[in-house]
């Protein structure tokens, strides 16, 4: 049956004012909307008690299993206004899936589609005034539901109480300095994630894990941290929150394949299909880091950049290392390819361009 939310509305909800002054510097994960929406998983009962009331602390016990256990996935997306007022998201039912996955990784319940994507309509429906006016720039609202293990109880076996949740914020540009290259750090010490392990499901562990080597890269001036697979720290995996993609020479657009400990990026997906629009040849392989270096250097490869919901495409500058690096291939602002699949995605999501491939959902 699907899961329907009943509405409490906050009494003290934000002003038209404060909400614009909000949006004129909205930061990335700082401001939140005055709704959240929550529901519960039991066992044997299933999905129910969907709720929409006033964002603020959630309760639990000091015994919850998340807190000691960390079985917990999320997922993020975002709400777009169109030129005529309206609301749409990018690709919702692939985040509800992605969301599926990670659930049965961490055995938690699966959320179904149609009740993922009725919880943002809820919360949207409430809380719509909150999406930023289109025209205003690479602004949206950020989409963050989570699922976590509430149930009170000490032991090691999945929850048989979870939670799901859903709040929203308000976001400019994830880098707040403008589009400009990034300068990675190689992580030879730290590894995201490990073959078997949850590197292929959203979880909060493995961004824990990862800074570590985003602090290490911080310490030698860099953004963020690259990672290698674990077992041979040969191959190329991923950033801490982003998936890689290389511009050769001859017009392949080349990324680490999935191979279980690589999540599977909503953005990352989208690139590989536009990319054909674009005149590129996509690939998915192995890439040793080796190729990495030798090819920026010798002028094999010609682009690198990163993606993900929040940073949509971003330039990738300088790669270094404990006793090297590899020169940028980005200039001062990015590649001609890398600008490219940027406005293509954005175009798509902020409605400036017809949706050939479906992939928009509107919200409001």
């Amino acid at each position: 049956m699907p899961l329907t939310f009943d509405l409490q509305r906050r009494p003290d909800p934000a002003s038209d004012e404060r909400r614009a002054e909000i949006h004129a510097n909205p930061g990335f994960g700082v401001h939140f909307t005055d709704h959240m929406l929550t529901a519960t998983w039991t066992q044997g009962q299933g999905w129910h008690s969907g709720h929409v009331g006033a964002y603020g602390p959630i309760q639990v016990m000091p015994s919850a299993a998340v807190l000691h256990y960390a079985q917990e996935i999320f997922e993020g997306l975002k709400a777009y206004r169109h030129a005529d007022g309206s609301v749409w998201s990018f690709r919702p039912e692939a985040n509800a899936q992605r969301m599926q996955r990670s659930a049965r990784r961490l055995a938690l319940p699966e959320l179904p589609t149609e009740d993922f994507i009725a919880s943002l309509e809820a919360l949207l429906a409430v809380d719509e005034p909150w999406v930023p006016q289109a025209g205003t720039g690479e602004t949206s609202l950020y989409l963050r539901p989570f699922i976590f293990a509430s149930e009170a109880f000490l032991g090691v076996r999945p929850a048989r109480e979870v939670t799901y949740c859903v709040i929203a914020s308000p976001a400019g540009p994830y880098f707040a300095g403008g589009l400009k290259p990034v300068t990675l750090w190689l992580s030879q010490h730290y590894a995201r994630a490990g073959a078997g392990g949850t590197g292929s499901a959203k979880c909060g562990g493995n961004y824990a894990s990862s800074l570590a080597g985003q602090l290490e890269g911080i310490e030698n001036g860099c953004d963020q941290a690259v990672f290698l697979d674990s077992g041979s720290q040969t191959y190329i995996e991923e950033l801490g929150g982003m998936n890689l993609f290389f511009v050769t020479r001859d017009n392949r657009l080349v990324t680490p394949e999935l191979t279980g400990s690589i999540l599977e990026g909503v953005t990352r997906s989208s690139i590989l299909e536009l990319s054909k629009e674009l005149g590129l040849d996509p690939e998915e392989r192995r890439i040793p880091i080796e190729e990495w270096k030798d090819g920026v250097a010798s002028g094999e490869i010609r682009e690198v950049f990163a993606c993900g919901t929040a940073a949509v495409v971003t330039p990738v500058g300088e790669l270094r290392w404990d006793g090297g690096s590899a020169p940028s291939t980005a200039g001062t602002d990015g590649g001609e390819v890398t600008h490219a699949i940027r406005s293509a995605l954005l175009d798509i999501q902020y409605g400036r361009t017809e949706d050939t491939h479906g992939w928009l959902t509107r919200l409001a």
